[in-house]
């Protein structure tokens, strides 16, 4: 197995590096404080071709893999959490699922836009009642005429502010088992009846925007029903596979911050006459956590190469995001503690890196979910 990267992978990773250490990092403090991404960023990210970084040349986009995002990702949220979910959110839930489900049609009008960013994609499925439950959703839509009537509220929504189209998912069948009669609706922002509500006011990745939706009496044609209807749980749950593996990655950024920051301070802070990296108990904390952190990635890059292949991932995804978003975890938890009370501060950014690495384990499926997902596959 060759685990080099391409020249276009290692350009496309370079460049998100630079980008990231240029005019993220200086950026993050204030996105957090702000609780809003610098109007600025999002020119930015579509200059550099990000926000179609998986869609197709033929659609204005770059055409690049599932590895390739990983390895983009990994770079913007070693700098901002805030801006990293919000990429891939765009990239592995909204843009690939449109492609791989959309009719010419409505990929033809949506994708190019979507690549340059004037249009940012957002994906509803979560509701009050329905979080790990994700098929005991309540939002109905009934049938009206050429098209379909939606009502209900959504939560959990990322970029809910900034969004131009947004992937809901939408009860069309009652009579059926509740995993078989969701059907996916595209509604575009300012649809008659569709409200973006309250935003929520969140412990980490305060730079992103995570709102509910209203949809009150929307009507939505036939033409914006994405996939099959009535099929539309299986389309989600595909979808959650490319968003496990961008949270993964994600993940391991959150986790790579924390293991650079741990090693910067063990060299400079002295205690009992030397350096504190000088101690045991400090070297296999870093230890741990690089060893954690790669064994991650590893998984991750392996989940989104067989993701570009075509091949079933659902196992592969779930290992990736858990082992990344526990990784995640283990190293903020550590880097905090490396730290002491300094990191307790925002003197340093470790407070920052220690709240936005705890939602990693929740969203996208919460850490037992995926357990059980992986269980689920071994025991088929």
């Amino acid at each position: 197995m060759n685990f080099a990267l391409t020249e276009e992978q290692a350009m496309v990773r370079d460049m998100a590096r630079d980008f990231a250490e240029a005019e993220l990092m200086p950026l993050a403090r204030k996105h957090d404080d702000d609780g809003c991404i610098d109007e600025s960023v999002f020119a930015k990210v579509g200059e550099l071709g990000l926000w179609g970084l998986t869609i197709p040349e033929e659609y204005g986009g770059f055409g690049m893999t599932n590895v390739a995002l990983c390895l983009v990702l990994e770079e913007i949220n070693r700098a901002c959490a805030s801006v990293g979910v919000t990429l891939s959110v765009h990239n592995s839930l909204a843009a690939s699922t449109l492609l791989k489900n959309g009719t010419d049609e409505q990929k033809s009008s949506w994708l190019p836009r979507m690549a340059t960013g004037e249009v940012l994609g957002a994906y509803s499925l979560s509701e009050a009642a329905s979080g790990s439950d994700a098929a005991a959703l309540k939002a109905v839509a009934v049938r009206d005429g050429d098209g379909w009537r939606l009502n209900g509220t959504k939560l959990w929504v990322t970029t809910g502010k900034q969004a131009g189209l947004f992937l809901v998912y939408a009860r069309t069948d009652s009579t059926v088992s509740k995993a078989k009669g969701i059907t996916c609706f595209l509604i575009p922002k300012g649809a008659e009846g569709f409200v973006v509500g309250k935003s929520e006011k969140k412990t980490g990745l305060r730079g992103s925007s995570t709102t509910e939706l209203v949809l009150n009496n929307v009507f939505v044609p036939d033409s914006m029903v994405l996939g099959p209807v009535n099929r539309g749980f299986h389309i989600a749950m595909d979808a959650l596979d490319g968003g496990r593996i961008g949270i993964a990655s994600q993940a391991i950024g959150i986790g790579r911050a924390c293991l650079e920051a741990s090693v910067k301070y063990s060299k400079e802070r002295e205690q009992f006459g030397r350096a504190i990296g000088q101690f045991q108990a400090i070297q296999w904390k870093l230890a741990d956590m690089s060893a954690r952190l790669d064994s991650a990635r590893l998984m991750t890059h392996n989940a989104a190469w067989m993701r570009d292949q075509g091949q079933a991932c659902g196992r592969q995804a779930s290992q990736a995001k858990l082992l990344a978003s526990t990784a995640c975890n283990f190293a903020a938890d550590e880097c905090l503690q490396i730290h002491g009370g300094a990191g307790y501060t925002d003197d340093f950014e470790v407070e920052r890196y220690f709240r936005d690495a705890r939602i990693t384990e929740i969203y996208e499926g919460v850490t037992d979910i995926q357990r059980m997902v992986i269980a689920r596959s071994l025991l088929a």
